[in-house]
């Protein structure tokens, strides 16, 4: 039995951050030269490999990109939903990714983890141009503090690189807040999300199975880029 153990978030900040808008357009106006770590470069090559085999013998194949996937529970249900894709999931944690248990019922192979920074692979990622049809972040860090705005991915460099990835996305968090952020930022690309409550039967990951037991809501983003993915 799952425990509701899990503390809400709590900030110092109790709306959109007043400097979001000025941060994101100072993001969208510069260029992000950040170096590519090298364990990066390493996982990049290895999707790449994965992804060249699997659209070869695919050649109308999609790809679906599991980004924060932690464990990697929400990549293995993705993948069994949509069994003729390829999905990828991605993590910063080598320990969280090594912790992946082997323990579903159904054996499938149409997933693959990685560990890498999503700041360099999302813009790797966006170069390839690979044929992905939905995106999900699944309840990311929030780093509620005001003063982390920058490190939430709407406050980031690489924020303006997430359109150019698939054809739809997905995020999730337990923060509505930064849901709200997320899709005003978005509209600075002259994108319009959807926001609503979600909640299944079933949760998709360790996080959100969490939340819930301790009574805490999921709010939901979702968007449908048009013609922003080059």
């Amino acid at each position: 039995m799952i425990e509701g153990n899990s503390r809400s978030i709590t900030s110092n900040q109790l709306g959109v951050h007043d400097d979001l808008d000025k941060v994101v357009k100072k993001h969208l106006s510069s260029d992000f030269k950040k170096p590519y770590a090298p364990h990066s470069l390493s996982g990049f090559e290895q999707i790449k490999m994965r992804v060249s085999a699997f659209l070869l013998s695919n050649p109308k194949g999609t790809i679906i990109l599991d980004s924060c996937c932690g464990v990697g529970e929400s990549t293995y249900h993705l993948a069994v939903n949509n069994p003729d894709a390829l999905v990828i999931g991605i993590d910063k944690s080598e320990h969280r990714i090594e912790k992946y248990e082997h323990h579903h019922q159904q054996k499938i192979d149409n997933f693959i983890l990685i560990r890498g920074d999503l700041n360099d692979l999302w813009r790797l990622i966006a170069e390839a141009d690979w044929p992905i049809s939905h995106h999900y972040i699944l309840y990311p860090n929030p780093w509620p503090k005001s003063k982390h705005l920058q490190r939430r991915w709407h406050g980031a460099p690489v924020f303006k690189y997430i359109p150019q990835l698939s054809e739809k996305l997905t995020v999730r968090s337990n923060w509505p807040i930064y849901i709200e952020e997320f899709t005003q930022a978005l509209t600075h690309m002259n994108v319009k999300a959807e926001i609503s409550d979600y909640k299944r039967d079933t949760a998709m990951t360790p996080f959100e199975r969490k939340y819930w037991a301790s009574g805490q809501k999921s709010t939901e983003l979702n968007v449908t880029f048009n013609n922003l993915k080059s």
